[in-house]
């Protein structure tokens, strides 16, 4: 306590400060003057008399400084004092301090973006309760957490690992509420899933367990937050009112609370369904199949004590369970655990990677500003050098001068941490309320919080005490008495300094961040002229699913013969063709396992190939520009009283057939045992995926594989926005209340490119920003290597030396330095680039033109840095400095 007295007694003193001087001062005053008059009475002259007492009372500074050291904080006053005389420094060199604040700014600023994002998809939990015992499972074989619905009563009722298994799954609907229909997306969630969360509502209530009883026997609907807000404007009597979904009655119960968006983090759903209502919202009744992968994921809370290890076993032994019970259907069931919030790890997994190696680049990023700053920090100190000198020559120590240096250098990067933090966050609040996808119920929640904040200002710190340490060396070695004599203690050349090593970092670290971003770009424009198997461009997708619109059985079909029918007749049009899911478009894939004729046992394990399945109309691949490769197209001919064909990709005839020429005109048996004939063979494409390897992929008639999914293909030479506008008229004509989303297939292909141009925008603009990086840190080396060796050039110049031999003299260090960085960094980058494989299609490090880029980038960034220096040292005029010397 009584220590903890004195502290604040000696803060209260050092707050105080000037009038604890004034008393002080006061009281020497008054000692002097006594001693004064006790010397008068002595005989002695006042002048001689005053003289003599301030002789006996000693050094009045010395004094003040033991008083205030006795009675304050002394480090505090003394910080003040490096504080305020920083201040004035800076305040001297606009120049400087504003090249250093930028410069930190941009390496903090892009540090806490990067770390934002990095904390919302990967490190932050889910917003419900208990988020670290939440895990989603996964197929223990690939990165997949499809199952079926009887699969998934069968691990929520044999598992003893979990406090209960929720699923949910993700689809489209027509959503009628007495206005005008539109298209929502919804989640379709098990009767325990809120309960299993732990979510309670906002208004009203939510569906439960009890609510199910058989199919289609929950017409329940909870709404998001959000969607409760923008649709029904925060009417609290939604609750208990009737809408119509697909044309099926669904009674309101309640709203969910506004921090839950559902269990994907960046897809947000509208509203909330019970899953056993799934044939009202998809038109087809799944849950009694057991083959049939559809919900989108099982998750759960492990129950405490129950270890990751020990829950795999016990779903690896239902696994092993349903593998013996149902061979047909699953086969080879291991399982996993994974985190939902990225759909486990087949978007985590990407997702981790990409951000880890672009936090390593915003790390480096900030690590070439400090080595920036750290070269003008070393080249200042030296222009201070005779300062420091004086300033050791009279009493302070050495540890007094670096803690000036470092008080400067920590209060450069505390404002241009401010300025770095203000920019990140507004450009994360601009971020979090984009939508990329107009279609898409997805954002990116990076909204920054205390973790940011921290990170932050943890950075900020460590970059002042980083660059500031540079010049720690120079100090300590610095001998005053032959500064003072000479007048500076700077040189330049000789040997590698601290200067000369952070510039080549900084150089190298600019030329892996111009390497990745040319490789990201590089990489997108192949992607772009990439073969997709069909051709985007002039052709229209029209998007939409009969079954919003009440039409079921054969009415579906019916229809879409009618809107083929009736686009055709549009004008400009060449060709119309219908498909059920567009490749590189929808995110509904449907995939099934086939096996050769000859299989009897069609068990998984006897499949001969997993492939794509398209249901598709005659006139599809003229209308998507597919090339057919060998034998005939679909016809209306081939309907449901025809023998089954279908029309298979290069891939497929490969692992069916062995070969195209063995495939047209023989036969494979479906899932179901279905035998159906190949009757032609088209070109391999991408149909989920850009980065996708090659897949098997069968097209079968749309009359024989009947979809109320629907994707009109429309190629026609018309402009795109009069195209829309008259296919959109013209299905209106046939039923006005369908819902329709029209736009450019090329426009769809955003979805699958929105990763590679989001990578190649964020690598771009790192890059940028350390080529702007190296572009200071060279100008600042050759200018300081030319005002520091003027006389010396003046010199060489006045005994005849030629200009580009003046040149070599003034900067043929900082170009020196330059190559051998940019070698070291564009050797970093290929290895750096590798992991932009798996996010942008098609980038190679080793491409020859991101080679020649990143080599021309580096000289233009040399020649940009060096131009003024090099103007500088050639119009130097010998006689005017050697008349100054």
């Amino acid at each position: 306590m009584k220590s903890l007295k004195r502290f604040f007694t000696r803060l209260f003193n050092t707050a105080t400060r000037r009038a604890q001087d004034e008393r002080l001062r006061e009281e020497i005053e008054e000692h002097i003057a006594l001693q004064t008059a006790e010397n008068l009475r002595a005989g002695l002259s006042p002048v001689e008399a005053r003289r003599q007492a301030k002789v006996k009372f000693g050094g009045v500074e010395a004094v003040k400084e033991d008083y205030r050291a006795e009675r304050g904080l002394l480090f505090i006053e003394t910080f003040l004092q490096d504080l305020r005389y920083a201040i004035r420094l800076l305040r001297k060199s606009p120049g400087f301090t504003i090249v250093a604040i930028l410069t930190l700014a941009l390496g903090i600023g892009a540090n806490a973006v990067v770390f934002a994002v990095l904390n919302a998809l990967i490190l932050r939990p889910l917003n419900v309760p208990d988020a670290e015992s939440l895990y989603g499972i996964q197929h223990g074989n690939e990165a997949s957490s499809y199952q079926s619905y009887l699969d998934y009563l069968d691990l929520r009722d044999r598992n003893h690992s979990f406090d209960g298994l929720a699923a949910f799954s993700g689809a489209q609907a027509g959503l009628d509420t007495g206005e005008s229909p539109s298209r929502v997306w919804l989640y379709e969630v098990s009767g325990n899933y809120f309960d299993v969360l732990g979510i309670h509502p906002f208004l009203g209530r939510l569906f439960h367990s009890s609510d199910e009883h058989g199919a289609n026997s929950a017409p329940y609907i909870v709404l998001s937050y959000s969607f409760w807000h923008t649709r029904f404007q925060d009417d609290r009597g939604v609750v208990g009112r009737t809408v119509q979904v697909d044309k099926h009655p669904f009674t309101i119960v309640g709203v969910a609370p506004p921090e839950f968006h559902g269990t994907l983090l960046f897809f947000s759903p509208d509203f909330f369904l019970p899953i056993v209502n799934q044939e009202q919202v998809e038109g087809e009744n799944l849950l009694n199949a057991r083959g049939k992968r559809w919900i989108f994921m099982a998750m759960g809370h492990v129950k405490p004590g129950v270890t990751r290890a020990q829950a795999v076993a016990d779903l690896n032994s239902i696994g092993s369970y349903l593998e013996k019970t149902y061979p047909k259907d699953d086969d080879q069931r291991t399982f996993t655990l994974a985190r939902p919030s990225l759909y486990g790890d087949y978007l985590g997994q990407p997702v981790r990677a990409f951000m880890t190696g672009l936090m390593l680049l915003a790390a480096l990023i900030l690590l070439a500003s400090c080595a920036n700053l750290g070269s003008l920090f070393a080249a200042r100190a030296a222009d201070r050098s005779r300062e420091v000198a004086l300033r050791l020559a009279l009493g302070s120590s050495r540890v007094r001068v670096l803690r000036q240096l470092f008080t400067e250098a920590l209060l450069l990067s505390l404002m241009g941490g401010a300025f770095g933090i203000w920019g990140s966050v507004a450009l994360l609040r601009s971020m979090s309320a984009w939508q990329p996808f107009s279609r898409w119920p997805i954002q990116l929640p990076v909204n920054p919080d205390a973790y940011v904040y921290a990170v932050a200002l943890l950075l900020t710190l460590a970059s002042g005490l980083l660059f500031g340490a540079v010049p720690v060396r120079q100090v300590l070695r610095t001998d005053p008495y032959e500064i003072v004599k000479s007048g500076s203690a700077a040189r330049v050349g000789g040997r590698i300094g601290i200067r000369d090593l952070a510039l080549v970092v900084q150089i190298a670290i600019c030329a892996v961040l111009v390497t990745s971003s040319f490789v990201a770009v590089r990489g997108l424009v192949r992607s772009l002229h990439s073969n997709f198997g069909f051709e985007p461009q002039n052709t229209v997708l029209a998007d939409t699913d009969l079954s919003m619109a009440g039409y079921t059985g054969d009415a579906v079909q019916e229809m879409q013969r009618r809107m083929i029918d009736v686009v055709e007749t549009i004008p400009g049009v060449t060709s119309v063709g219908l498909i059920n899911t567009a490749p590189l478009a929808s995110g509904d894939y449907k995939g099934s396992l086939v096996f050769t004729d000859e299989t009897a046992d069609l068990r998984p394990s006897n499949a001969a190939a997993d492939s794509f399945v398209f249901s598709i109309s005659p006139e599809y691949f003229r209308a998507a520009g597919t090339v057919l490769q060998s034998g005939r197209t679909i016809t209306w001919h081939d309907d449901k009283n025809a023998p089954p064909v279908a029309v298979i990709n290069q891939k497929f005839a490969s692992k069916v057939f062995g070969s195209v020429t063995n495939a047209v005109g023989g036969y494979f048996k479906q899932r179901d045992g279905t035998r159906t004939q190949v009757v032609g063979v088209v070109e391999d494409g991408r149909y989920r995926t850009l980065t996708e390897d090659s897949q098997p992929a069968m097209f079968l008639p749309l009359l024989q594989s009947p979809s109320s999914q629907t994707y009109l293909a429309v190629r026609s030479d018309r402009d795109p926005g009069q195209l829309v506008a008259a296919i959109r008229s013209s299905l209106r004509g046939l039923d006005a209340g369908l819902p329709v989303y029209i736009q450019p297939w090329s426009k769809e292909l955003d979805n699958v490119l929105f990763g590679s141009r989001m990578a190649a925008m964020a690598l771009g603009v790192m890059g940028v920003i350390g080529a702007m990086l190296s572009v200071t840190g060279i100008f600042g080396m050759a200018a300081y290597s030319v005002s520091k060796r003027k006389r010396e050039l003046g010199i060489r110049m006045a005994l005849g030396a030629q200009p580009t031999e003046v040149l070599g003299a003034a900067l043929g260090r900082a170009v020196k330095l330059l190559i051998f960085g940019s070698a070291v960094g564009l050797l970093l980058g290929i290895l750096a680039s590798r992991v932009l494989a798996s996010i942008v299609y098609t980038a190679t490090p080793r491409d020859p033109l991101v080679l020649a880029g990143v080599v021309l980038a580096m000289s233009f960034v040399g020649l940009l840095a060096t131009w003024i220096p090099a103007q500088r040292a050639l119009s130097l005029d010998p006689l005017k400095l050697l008349r100054e010397e």
